[in-house]
């Protein structure tokens, strides 16, 4: 069990190392969501949580999975099994939640697509740590205490990873970006509503590039 618990693990960092952040989108048209990916992808985006916020967010993951050449499409805002389920099926190759439940938790220890579990306070931390997993989502990032709080956790929670996603922006990504327990930021600004809804991508692409760029 603890071979295959590391082999996820080595497989959710292989993606979330793809780049400094992770486009975190509410895709409400599934018939935008290639065009979008592709924008992200060509602007080096290439790690791409879909959340199942909207009717459309699972077809969105279909397409993307099906027809985006270099795209790593996850879900995002899984809260239980069965969300698990209809998101592996639909082609993600990670899985984010907002916190955990039993039944997540149990969808991720019988599955091989990696989970990103929410947190956000120490005892969360720590319990997570207990049940095998080392990286995690810091959610909401700056409501929970933001880039000051998780640098207070670096010592204390040592070997502990996370993707801070929530009030993230480009002002403060390298904030986070900068600290030693961070792998790279979670963000929607890279995927504005205006520009998705308008079609434009090679406005998405220079913005995805924008945030590629960033550097601790």
């Amino acid at each position: 069990m603890a071979g295959q618990t590391e082999t996820r693990t080595e497989k959710l960092l292989s993606i979330l190392k793809l780049q400094p952040v992770v486009p975190v989108l509410i895709v409400e048209d599934a018939k935008s969501a290639v065009g979008l990916a592709k924008a992200l992808v060509a602007g080096g985006l290439k790690a791409i949580e879909i959340t199942m916020r909207t009717p459309a967010a699972l077809d969105a993951v279909k397409a993307v999975a099906a027809e985006v050449e270099g795209a790593h499409v996850g879900a995002g805002t899984i809260l239980n099994g069965r969300d698990w389920d209809a998101a592996v099926k639909a082609g993600s190759t990670f899985i984010v939640s907002p916190g955990v439940t039993p039944g997540v938790l149990a969808a991720a220890k019988d599955g091989a697509v990696p989970l990103l579990p929410g947190a956000a306070t120490a005892s969360e931390v720590m319990t997570l740590r207990e049940a095998g997993f080392d990286v995690m989502k810091f959610f909401p990032a700056e409501q929970a205490g933001g880039a000051a709080y998780l640098k207070a956790l670096s010592s204390p929670l040592a070997g502990t990873l996370f993707c801070p996603t929530g009030g993230i922006s480009l002002k403060n990504a390298k904030d986070y970006l900068s600290l030693p327990n961070v792998v790279c930021v979670g963000g929607s600004w890279v995927a504005p509503k205006d520009l998705v809804a308008a079609g434009d991508w090679a406005g998405i692409t220079k913005l995805a590039a924008e945030a590629a760029g960033l550097k601790a």
